[in-house]
């Protein structure tokens, strides 16, 4: 085989064979085939897209490209999940140990934050000591001992994906669907999940900003998945509004806290019951009728109980975090600089950007322009006010957490745009606008 003459396959939208996507995803992660001959095939693929196959066949040649988590000797059924990235996002915090509190295993691999959406190693890195990175032996101890990790990719999964997702960066082919869905399934795929939940996000601060995007590239996901063998659920959910009140990584962890106590924000305990009830089904593999409200009930009495704090402590614990960060979440980095942004009108809340508030936190150090950028774990912002409050002149929105004077005026300046008020109650926001399923052999 050519790689030329590949690239000039699809880009005379030719679907290519198994064998072909194979060979070149093989000859590119081995450097036999040049970053231009890369660069011009995912251009062909952005502009033609891909068909289902050839989709499924990308994937699987990504995530066969290293090696493959295999968790059966620990974990009987494997259920992961992922979000696409948002806000405030700090779900995986607090599921995973709600459904290993629940006797579920769970084994997760996370990422690192890139542009607005953060990312959860920077956030339990703000437990001093909490080590993100481990071997795969180290990981399948962690889990047969605790039921639980939560650390990052090792080098040697699909690292194809990270050759490739390098390449997009730079190329202007970030936003092909087929490559997404791709770069996002070869990880779970390589990660020896059975079952997974995704949570995909769409609104201003996410990547998709309308809900038919946004279901085209789960249903694409959770396509590519039961084409592999796995049971899959996929969640639209709202990312216009930050979810819960905090964004930045210690500001978060101590939301995740707290809320891990039976003490947090409604729409953050009502999202994370249901991803978490999502994934307590599939690991159970209940496919009774009230399978899923049953699952929501027993992990809000996990929360409720404190019995999801203790094995988020656990966790901490086990992986060489401070534990006196978790028992009191004071002791996590704090900002030397504290801002408030007053509301400058009356009425109801009908918008709080969560793109201008993820910027803001992101010019205060909170995430990182490029991968190399360094994170100030300690800095962020507090959302005091969420769509379908109402609020008067000068009511605090927002507390800023800075540790410069310059960055906290930047932040101030956008933050003051983020919310929008109206004399009439907006319709509440709809948590979920859809859910999409799939089932092995369905």
């Amino acid at each position: 085989m050519r790689a030329t003459d590949i690239i000039e396959k699809k880009r005379d939208g030719d679907e290519l064979t198994t064998e072909e996507i194979r060979w070149f995803v093989t000859g590119y992660t081995r450097d036999e085939i040049p970053d231009y001959q890369a660069a011009a095939w995912l251009m062909a693929v952005y502009l033609r897209g891909m068909s289902r196959r050839e989709t499924l066949d990308l994937t699987t040649a990504m995530a066969e490209s290293g090696d493959q988590l295999d968790l059966s000797p620990v974990i009987d059924y494997a259920v992961d999940k992922h979000s696409t990235g948002g806000v405030g996002d700090k779900v995986s915090l607090v599921v995973l140990p709600l459904v290993a509190a629940a006797g579920v295993p769970v084994a997760k691999m996370s990422g690192r934050g890139l542009g607005f959406s953060g990312g959860t190693l920077d956030k339990l890195e703000s437990i001093a000591g909490y080590r993100v990175q481990l071997s795969e032996d180290e990981i399948m101890q962690q889990v047969r001992a605790h039921g639980i990790v939560l650390c990052g990719q090792t080098r040697q999964l699909a690292p194809a994906d990270a050759k490739i997702y390098a390449l997009r960066d730079v190329t202007g082919t970030v936003p092909s669907l087929p490559l997404i869905a791709s770069s996002i399934m070869s990880k779970k795929l390589a990660a020896g999940a059975n079952a997974i939940v995704l949570d995909v996000k769409v609104g201003m601060g996410a990547f998709m900003q309308r809900v038919e995007d946004a279901r085209v590239l789960a249903q694409i996901m959770v396509d590519i998945g039961a084409g592999a063998g796995r049971e899959m659920v996929a969640l639209i959910s709202d990312m216009n509004q930050p979810l819960g009140h905090a964004v930045g990584n210690a500001l978060e962890v101590r939301e995740a806290i707290n809320m891990l106590r039976g003490d947090g924000p409604a729409d953050l305990r009502d999202h994370c019951l249901a991803v978490g009830g999502h994934m307590l089904r599939l690991g159970r593999r209940d496919t009774g009728s009230r399978a899923l409200e049953d699952a929501m009930a027993e992990l809000e009495a996990l929360m409720d109980s404190g019995e999801g704090f203790y094995k988020f402590r656990e966790m901490v614990q086990s992986q060489g975090g401070n534990v006196a960060m978790v028992d009191d979440p004071g002791k996590l980095p704090r900002a030397g600089l504290m801002g408030e942004v007053p509301a400058a009108e009356g009425g109801y809340v009908t918008q709080i950007n969560a793109l201008l508030v993820a910027q803001a936190a992101l010019e205060l150090g909170a995430g990182r322009a490029q991968k190399t950028d360094p994170v100030d774990p300690a800095v962020g912002v507090v959302v005091h006010r969420k769509v379908g409050d109402q609020v008067a002149v000068g009511d605090i929105m927002f507390t800023i957490h800075a540790n410069d004077e310059h960055s906290l005026g930047r932040a101030r300046e956008r933050l003051a745009r983020a919310p929008v008020f109206r004399s009439r109650e907006p319709e509440p926001m709809p948590m979920f606008y859809d859910t999409i399923t799939a089932s092995v052999g369905g």
